[in-house]
């Protein structure tokens, strides 16, 4: 494969990324509209929110199976414009099944697009042998960012969701089906990668292990439990417990989606300097800080000091586990990275009922404490990072087979 196929292969998934994180911003910021459009009660509002990773796992698990046919490249240009149409869908819809399906085809895609783009990100970051996968993370949330104010403009200016979701898929959905033309497994001459493997095939080091790729799975989870907190709890927290106004407590959030792009920014460079085990203990540790910090915050201020470290914190956690899978199950990542997805989902789904029933049981500020102690166990899990002769980067890697860039 050219130097120039392999950018163009980069460029194509980092927009992939970016278009993701606008879609599911979009989605999960109109909550409240979607509510008042379809009529939906508040006892079973949870029952569709819920549907959506639970799918999403589904959607991840059989792409796992399907990629041994077909590659995940073109998984995700089947699957990033069902996205897109879905989210229409939601906007365009009327009557309760609607909905449903909608969100059902949006659950389904959504996890088969997560699971193949970063196939393809663990495939691309092996041959360029140099942490990159932080990258296509911080494309994301640069996505989320967008979408996120996308929709903070859709709800100013009063319009319905059709009329804010029709202009953005008109402009991401062809967008998006043409730059995945560009999309590449990374493998080397013959269609193998450089250390010689087929593209999910098993093989020496690559034969899928649940009991070795348990402790990603976990990091993955607890990671997750982390984000939901601070996503689904941040701005109740600092209304009604640190006694914020209420457009303050709309801030954290803002302030995490911003921190989380600016450490995945710069967070491949930390790989390559310190390698991958280093930069995940210290995201760990300042993450843990960040919760301390909010737990016992005596006023907003100090609290949005919590959530600030906290974004940059957990931001570099999940891209690396990605690409420690990928190096833990050399001959056989796309299904490592299929299974290890699933555990974002789960992270998810628990995340948001934890921390709300021990809050109401207990108190939010004592709350707070248990994703501190979930994230700090990562750092029981660290040397899952892969050892030294595996990292990626500046006195951390192997030999490069390319350096394009």
């Amino acid at each position: 494969m050219t130097d120039a196929g392999l950018r163009h292969g980069r460029a194509s998934l980092g927009l992939s990324f970016g278009v993701q994180g606008v879609a599911f911003a979009l989605l999960v910021t109109r909550i409240p509209a979607i509510q008042d459009q379809y009529g939906i009660s508040d006892g079973l509002l949870p029952v569709f929110l819920a549907a959506v990773p639970i799918l999403a796992g589904v959607g991840s698990v059989a792409t796992g199976k399907v990629v041994a046919r077909v590659r995940p490249s073109v998984v995700l240009r089947w699957a990033q414009p069902l996205v897109l149409l879905a989210l229409l869908g939601v906007g365009a819809g009327r009557e309760m099944w609607h909905v449903a399906v909608a969100l059902g085809v949006f659950g389904l895609a959504v996890g088969a697009l997560d699971a193949s783009m970063n196939m393809l990100g663990v495939s691309l970051q092996r041959v360029y042998a140099r942490s990159i996968m932080t990258g296509f993370h911080a494309a994301y949330s640069l996505g989320g960012i967008a979408g996120a104010s996308l929709a903070w403009a859709g709800a100013r200016w009063e319009l319905s969701l059709l009329a804010s979701y029709l202009p953005v898929v008109a402009v991401l959905l062809p967008v998006a089906l043409i730059g995945s033309r560009w999309s590449t497994e990374g493998k080397g001459a013959e269609g193998k990668r450089p250390d010689g493997t087929e593209a999910g095939a098993g093989g020496a080091g690559g034969a899928l292990s649940f009991k070795l790729l348990l402790p990603l799975c976990l990091i993955m989870t607890f990671a997750y439990i982390g984000d939901s907190t601070v996503s689904n709890w941040s701005a109740k927290y600092l209304q009604d417990v640190l006694g914020s106004s209420e457009q303050l407590a709309t801030v954290p959030y803002n302030v995490y989606m911003v921190t989380t792009l600016l450490g995945r920014a710069v967070g491949d460079l930390g790989v390559r300097r310190f390698g991958a085990v280093a930069v995940v203990r210290g995201g760990s540790l300042l993450a843990a800080g960040g919760f301390a910090v909010v737990a016992v915050a005596p006023g907003a201020w100090v609290g949005m000091l919590g959530f600030t470290m906290l974004g940059f914190g957990l931001c570099v956690i999940v891209p690396q586990t990605f690409a420690a899978a990928g190096r833990m199950f050399p001959g056989n990542s796309d299904a490592a990275v299929a299974r290890l997805n699933i555990f974002n989902y789960v992270g998810f789904l628990v995340g948001s009922p934890l921390v709300g029933a021990l809050g109401d049981a207990w108190s939010y500020r004592g709350a707070m404490l248990v994703p501190m102690v979930l994230v700090l166990a990562t750092l029981v899990y660290a040397r899952a990072f892969g050892p030294e002769p595996a990292r990626y980067g500046g006195g951390h890697e192997r030999p490069r087979t390319a350096d394009v860039g």
